[in-house]
């Protein structure tokens, strides 16, 4: 995917969708403090071994705030994932958040449960419930790629290249997807 950035620019946010800024005041200890954070969605991600390739897929997208903090971060490499935003199970939100970023299938029965745990806490602080699947080819029913105007892309990461991608700082990536490496390595991988 080549991805070309123009007239990025930042504004107040006024009328908010998926985020909204709010001022926390509270009092810990006999001190009042302050806080800004962001309330948001919770989320799911799943991490899907191919079994026929042997390799993690992934997906690659642009994210405007990695960008506003770092431009030569054109992408980042991540997990398929998506909000919390509507009343299902998460291995529900789950399944079709792998049906719609990367094209594949998968019976809710084939979609485990690792953990969840909480991200950005000195911000949002949402949770994340974090799954895992298997697949293979006869799964596939479309390209993938999101729905609406996401611009998303997959990849193939090699089981045995996860160590490597890990720590190539030159990658965008976020603590879940390389937690779960190693929760795979641990508990799937022999």
């Amino acid at each position: 995917m080549k991805n070309i950035i123009t007239n990025f620019k930042t504004s107040q946010l006024t009328d908010t969708k998926f985020v909204h800024p709010v001022r926390i005041t509270y009092n810990q200890n006999g001190v009042d403090k302050v806080w800004e954070a962001v309330k948001s969605f919770d989320s799911v991600a799943v991490l899907l071994y191919h079994e026929e390739k042997n390799a993690f897929l992934l997906v690659k997208q642009f994210r405007p705030p990695v960008f506003l903090n770092d431009t030569s971060k054109l992408c980042t490499y991540e997990l398929c994932a998506g909000i919390v935003d509507k009343e299902k199970p998460l291995e529900v939100i789950a399944q079709e958040e792998i049906d719609e970023e990367c094209g594949y299938a998968v019976p809710l029965e084939n979609i485990e449960k690792i953990t969840s745990f909480y991200t950005n806490v000195g911000v949002s602080g949402g949770k994340q419930s974090l799954y895992f699947a298997t697949i293979n080819e006869s799964q596939k029913v479309h390209e993938g790629g999101g729905i609406h105007d996401e611009q998303i892309e997959t990849m193939l990461l090699p089981v045995e290249e996860f160590r490597e991608f890990i720590y190539d700082e030159s990658k965008a990536k976020t603590p879940g997807l390389m937690f779960s490496f190693f929760w795979f390595m641990e508990n799937k991988y022999a």
